[in-house]
């Protein structure tokens, strides 16, 4: 197979300048996802719910196919997951209670 970029240098005393790696660097990127400043609470609650439930699921598949350490890494990590659709479940019954109040 013909590799298209060469080795690179593999001499011990080459040494990189950092300034000139320093020259051209670009501004850090921007987050891959973000939130809208303006979601409402309701959407923010909603969507968590609805993360934590999707994690849940997918752990549970997963740790059917796991076994040992590994499986118990699984189903601790859904416990905690768990845990966090428990505490949105609360926040989503407080702020109903309070819309409709």
């Amino acid at each position: 197979m013909y590799k298209i970029t060469p080795n690179p240098p593999n001499d011990p005393n080459l040494k990189l300048d950092q300034a000139s790696l320093n020259t051209h660097a670009e501004p850090p990127p921007s987050p891959l996802f973000s939130v809208a400043d303006d979601a409402s609470n309701e959407m923010l609650i909603a969507n968590s719910y609805e993360t934590f439930s999707s994690v849940t699921a997918l752990l549970l598949d997963l740790s059917d196919e796991l076994s040992g350490k590994q499986r118990d890494v699984a189903l601790a990590i859904h416990q905690l997951s768990e845990l966090g659709v428990l505490l949105v479940d609360k926040l989503m019954a407080r702020e109903s209670a309070s819309t409709a109040s």
